[in-house]
């Protein structure tokens, strides 16, 4: 069935947990799930998603807070696993409706959403919490695992509720030789397993990839490999949130004899927290300005800047587009330190090409182990299923291609195909006496923000920015007299984005005055619906002679 098809989830049975996720399933980004148990509601994560090419104009796509838009006063927390933007970013769209929930998650993870949220004029009700600890919020139990990440301090969450317990992974791998020595509590995994795990939710995104994901220390030596052969300047772009990454290239500035430069709002926002909190570690005048870089022979620094993933206005993209005080020449070396998010190909690859054309040499994951997932592969996934022994598996974080690759993996194992369950946004999931299953769906759906509006663009909107930005856009102005039954001025057409002159359309005005003629002679007076005789016929004409369809707009008055 398709979940949009499923009936409204029932009443609530008496202890029942109830599950369901406003972001976050067949996506990767905007990450939002709901727990309620006893008519109280948790929150795990509350991340954004970025827009793609489809979605002209918008900046952030949110989850839909409409299915608890009435109910945030039952909501006892936000448990935040980890602080990259696809898990806090929507955070203080969250805040503005009730600004005093409480939110919960690592030393970093807080210090990150704060200083967003101070650009929000926010003061959040937060609680530093870390691995080992248990907490008690309303009607649930909440155990903190470690679990390695690419970015420090990042969490798993265990759920205790009378109906059961869930293990939520968060976004997680198996590195054994992590940056910061951190690895994940695999310990914690099997010892929640054998006392008895009822719902496993499990980060899918690299659900498909064979194997183990290499360790953060493989890179090193690739590293230093770029190191030695660059000629003059070093650009590294990353997430602005990825700290062993920038790390490693401290390092490796501090073993060449270069000095490293921040570039970036966000990166320089979070790197100072990073290391105000003692999770980067700068050697004493490493740190310059981009103004102090500029003044340095080339072969002496490296810039680390946003921009891996191709946003338009982010610094490696404004310096391929030479749109930044920062020109990218033949002696330069740019590392894209990330790998892709899907849905990002086009954009990077566009970026890749702009600095190319500037004679840059380009290192990238397509070309170097410049970068490692933060999430686990297949390997690393059937090797917490066999130590987990869960009763259900909920496959999370992920496209539908990773979802099902997920599902299969667990099944792959033993697991009973009926207790995997494949859901997708809104659709709800109650564990009832030992036994999960889909209940029914909620409905939920995409959030964009656009400037300063949040909610307000709708599919038609992007619709029309799509057609405007693909196939022009045609006016026509026309003036007619009702009375006479006749058009007494134009019509007039103008065309953008069509590469058609206006003469070009004279063979359609007469199509268009007779038409309209016509209908006045019919009695139509209605301008609405001479306006659409004017569309009809001009859409006709241009869709038969050009084969476009651009958006056309008449305008039809009464002299």
């Amino acid at each position: 069935m398709i979940h949009s098809e499923l009936p409204a989830p029932p009443a609530m049975a008496d202890g029942a947990l109830r599950i369901f996720a406003l972001g976050g399933l067949g996506e990767i980004g905007r990450n939002m799930t709901v727990f309620e148990f006893g008519g109280r509601l948790l929150v795990v994560d509350c991340g954004v998603l970025f827009p793609e090419e489809s979605q002209p104009g918008v900046d952030l796509i949110l989850p839909d807070f409409g299915p608890i838009r009435d109910r945030l006063d039952d909501i006892d927390a936000v448990v935040l696993t980890h602080g990259h933007e696809d898990h806090i970013g929507a955070v203080p769209y969250l805040l503005r409706l009730r600004p005093d929930i409480p939110l919960l998650g690592s030393r970093l993870t807080l210090a990150l959403v704060e200083a967003k949220l101070r650009e929000h004029r926010i003061s959040p009700l937060s609680m530093d919490v870390a691995e080992g600890q248990v907490h008690q919020v309303g009607p649930f139990s909440l155990e903190f695992l470690a679990v390695n990440h690419s970015i420090p301090d990042a969490l798993a969450v265990a759920i205790r509720t009378p109906a059961g317990v869930v293990l939520h992974t968060g976004d997680f791998k198996m590195d054994q030789l992590p940056m910061d020595g951190r690895i994940t509590d695999l310990n914690g995994f099997a010892r929640l397993g054998d006392a008895g795990v009822d719902i496993l939710m499990v980060d899918s995104t690299n659900a498909e990839v064979p194997g183990f994901v290499p360790s953060e220390r493989d890179i090193v030596p690739v590293l230093d490999s770029v190191f030695m052969r660059a000629r003059g300047r070093i650009i590294v772009a990353s997430f602005a949130s990825h700290v062993h990454r920038v790390q490693q290239v401290i390092d490796m500035a501090h073993l060449h004899g270069r000095k490293v430069a921040l570039v970036g709002r966000s990166m320089v926002r979070n790197m100072g927290v990073a290391r105000d909190l003692g999770y980067l570690r700068v050697p004493g005048g490493m740190l310059i300005s981009a103004d102090e870089a500029a003044s340095l022979p080339q072969d002496q620094s490296v810039l680390v800047c946003t921009g891996s993933q191709g946003e338009p206005m982010a610094v490696l993209s404004r310096i391929a587009n030479r749109d930044h005080q920062i020109a990218a020449g033949p002696d330069d070396t740019i590392v894209l330190a990330s790998s892709l998010i899907p849905g990002n190909e086009n954009a990077v690859n566009r970026v890749i090409n702009g600095l190319a054309r500037l004679g840059a040499t380009v290192v990238h994951k397509g070309n170097a182990l410049v970068h490692v997932s933060g999430h686990a592969a297949a390997g690393e996934l059937r090797y917490v299923y066999n130590i987990v022994k869960p009763r259900h598996v909920l496959p999370v974080h992920g496209e539908w291609r990773h979802l099902r690759a997920n599902a299969a993996l667990a099944q792959g194992v033993g697991i009973d195909p009926e207790r995997v369950i494949l859901a997708d946004d809104g659709v709800v999931v109650d564990l009832v006496d030992g036994r999960a299953g889909i209940v029914g769906y909620v409905p939920v759906g995409y959030v964009y923000v656009d400037g300063s509006s949040v909610g307000n663009v709708t599919e038609t909107l992007l619709k029309d920015r799509r057609v405007l930005g693909e196939e022009g856009f045609i006016s026509i102005f026309v003036a007619v007299d009702l009375i006479e039954s006749k058009v007494v001025a134009g019509p007039e057409i103008h065309a953008r984005g069509l590469g058609l002159g206006d003469a070009e359309f004279d063979p359609v005005l007469d199509q268009v005055r007779t038409a309209l003629e016509e209908a006045l002679l019919d009695g139509v007076v209605d301008v609405h619906d001479l306006q659409q005789r004017v569309r009809r016929t001009v859409g006709r004409w241009v869709g038969t002679r050009h084969r476009r369809k651009p958006m056309i707009v008449p305008v039809v008055v009464e002299a």
